[in-house]
């Protein structure tokens, strides 16, 4: 007998069916259309470009996992289990109604193949949902939540696969096929059941098993298994949109298309919990409560009957004032599995906060007004800014008849700043080592408008960007080189219509390097480690050119922390957090020091002024063990350059 198998056996009424997997169906549809209004009602921009690039990227992460095992093979690996094991179920469900509607192909030998193939897809579906309840809380990882709806979806799609396959079974014990074996997991538990027994169950188990899927499908809209169609979604928009650049102009502030969905596809995995400095030194502020809080706020003003997700209706979410302690050092992108950039919503939330005049802490609004009063963050004067190049015969590019081929900008930190002073001191002693025509703009040197920036005040950042770009026209100025990687991130990514190239001093220093402008003559004897800056290495994924520069210092041995590169910690003084007063059960800067002490080695070197400052007043407040030294990169170098011919 040709191998086949019979819709609808024992089941009378089937039009039951069709009612009920057309109200199935209604109800998802409805719930996606809520979904899409609320983005429409929430998003200021609802520009949708395409790219070819974005859809490889989505169909890659969304069905090779590969942005979701990166950094947890486990929990991707898990993953896909369960979308590959769902997947193969709902193609297959899929095929045997064009079998039965449409034109017969679903006998002999492909039936054969079709029943193994769905066999071993159940039985990979709850491999991963028995992983994933394991993981959840039996491991207990601690990124994961465990609330009623974390274990209710699981355990719903298990009860689907498990009525699936004792379905599958009693059909095979009462019709007993010589092909059975086919579907090996349904044969082994129809051997469990009578044939009369069989035939007596299956009518029932049918129904509850046809309850069970079609309210499965019905829910996804309205639970966090929505990520289905919103990760997707959201993979595609951040792959397809340009890069986000605030500026003044009416709803800068708002939300745009892609957050909107980003919110939506956000799966409350925890990654970005697990590695968010401010969450990690026991500060109230997690990107994932967040990113849920703005969810839950756009559902409650766009949606008229509030937010959907019926399982937390109840829970309280509130965007609070926590959202100043993050440091903006983009940890939480780097992990998500949705390419979500929760320090992007953190600073469109702080425009709208800057903008409403609340939620602005105390400390923060004086640094803004001193910031627009004297151009510094620091000092009560102009004057002094150009005071640290006192007796190094710097050229000062403003003073007529003055020229040079690259101009060095400072930045407010290293001018003002007594620790970070020493970044210009070296730096300017190696350029003039090195024979470099260079020149600063003393004091008349502008802020670059970052601090701005980075808490929200759009308007005084537009104003910074503004003096800055006309200073550089009026003196010619074409290459510039800064020491601060903040500085160095806003020239090179927020002036889109600059006229002039910046570079970070590490660029240049390993440019002069590899021009043999420089040798390094002295031996330093030391083993040290170094300390990505979150604005230099993840934000400008410079990694490899400080690293060269200090491998190539004779007698020098560079030791990695455990957190380096692109997974480095961040110190702690970013998003503006310099200048507040935020507390945590411990410093991250204090964090830092403890791992970079952990290597062994003698120095912790850095190349940001901010985490020069940071990293030293974490390093005095542990009392580290003695020798044990905090260095901006130049001062290194200078060591090595010292004596030199």
């Amino acid at each position: 007998m040709t191998p086949y198998r019979t819709m609808f056996w024992q089941i009378e009424d089937a039009w039951i069916f069709y009612v009920l997997a057309g109200l199935a169906t209604g109800i998802f549809l409805a719930g996606v259309g809520a979904h899409v209004y609320v983005w429409k009602k929430s998003a200021r921009s609802r520009e949708l470009p395409f790219s070819g690039d974005a859809l490889k990227r989505m169909i890659l992460d969304t069905f090779l996992g590969l942005r979701v095992l990166q950094g947890d093979i486990a929990a991707g690996m898990m993953h896909l289990f369960i979308f590959w094991g769902f997947l193969s179920l709902f193609i297959g469900t899929s095929l045997l109604a064009i079998h039965h509607y449409i034109f017969t192909f679903l006998e002999g030998t492909a039936y054969l193949i079709f029943s193994l193939i769905m066999e071993v897809g159940g039985l990979i579906l709850l491999t991963g949902i028995i992983w994933a309840l394991i993981r959840r809380y039996l491991q207990r990882v601690p990124r994961l939540e465990r609330r009623v709806e974390d274990a209710l979806i699981p355990l719903w799609l298990m009860l689907a696969a498990l009525s699936g396959f004792v379905l599958e079974g009693l059909r095979l014990a009462f019709q007993q096929p010589s092909w059975g074996a086919w579907s090996f997991v349904g044969w082994w538990i129809g051997g469990l059941f009578s044939t009369a027994g069989a035939e007596g169950i299956y009518p029932y188990l049918w129904w509850g098993h046809t309850f069970i899927c079609l309210g499965f499908i019905g829910v996804i809209p309205y639970t966090k298994l929505f990520h289905v169609l919103g990760a997707p979604a959201g993979i595609y928009f951040q792959g397809a949109s340009k890069p986000t650049v605030l500026c003044v102009e009416e709803g800068a502030g708002e939300f745009d298309l892609g957050d909107a969905i980003f919110f939506d596809g956000c799966m409350r995995c925890g990654r970005c919990v697990a590695v968010c400095p401010s969450t990690g030194a026991g500060e109230p502020f997690a990107p994932r409560d967040f990113i849920q809080a703005m969810r839950h706020t756009l559902w409650q003003e766009h949606f008229p009957l509030g937010d959907i997700r019926f399982l937390s209706r109840g829970e309280e979410s509130k965007v609070d004032e926590n959202f100043w302690y993050c440091t903006t050092c983009r940890a939480c992108l780097e992990v998500c599995p949705v390419y979500g950039a929760a320090f992007e919503v953190v600073t469109k939330k702080r425009v709208l906060a800057v903008e409403e005049g609340t939620e602005v802490p105390k400390l923060l609004n004086q640094t803004l007004e001193k910031l627009f009063k004297y151009n510094n963050p620091w000092e009560s004067s102009k004057r002094k800014r150009g005071a640290w190049a006192d007796g190094l015969d710097v050229v000062d590019l403003t003073k007529r008849g003055a020229e040079a081929d690259l101009c060095y900008f400072v930045g407010c930190t290293t001018s003002f700043d007594d620790t970070a002073q020493v970044i210009a001191r070296s730096f300017s002693e190696i350029l003039q080592t090195a024979g470099v025509s260079f020149g600063i703009l003393g004091k008349k040197e502008p802020c670059c408008g970052d601090i701005a920036r980075r808490v929200g005040e759009l308007g005084l950042f537009e104003e910074q960007k503004d003096v800055c770009e006309e200073l550089f026209d009026k003196y010619g100025i074409t290459e510039v080189v800064t020491s601060s990687p903040h500085c160095f991130h806003t020239f090179k990514n927020e002036y889109p219509e600059a006229s002039f190239r910046a570079r970070h001093y590490t660029l240049v220093l390993r440019e002069l390097m590899a021009g043999g402008k420089f040798r390094f003559k002295n031996r330093v004897e030391a083993t040290v480690t170094y300390h990505d800056p979150c604005y230099l290495g993840r934000h400008n994924r410079i990694f490899d050119e400080p690293r060269e520069i200090i491998r190539a210092i004779p007698g020098i041995r560079l030791v990695e922390m455990t957190h380096h590169r692109a997974d480095s910690l961040c110190c702690g003084g970013g998003g503006g957090r310099m200048w507040q007063d935020l507390q945590g059960e411990v410093k991250m800067s204090e964090v830092r020091i403890r791992e970079a002490e952990a290597t062994g080695a003698e120095i912790l070197i850095t190349a940001c002024p901010l985490c020069l400052i940071m990293l030293e007043d974490a390093r005095k407040a542990a009392g580290e063990k003695d020798g044990f030294r905090v260095l901006d990169l130049n001062e290194l170098v200078l060591q090595a350059l010292e004596g030199a011919d």
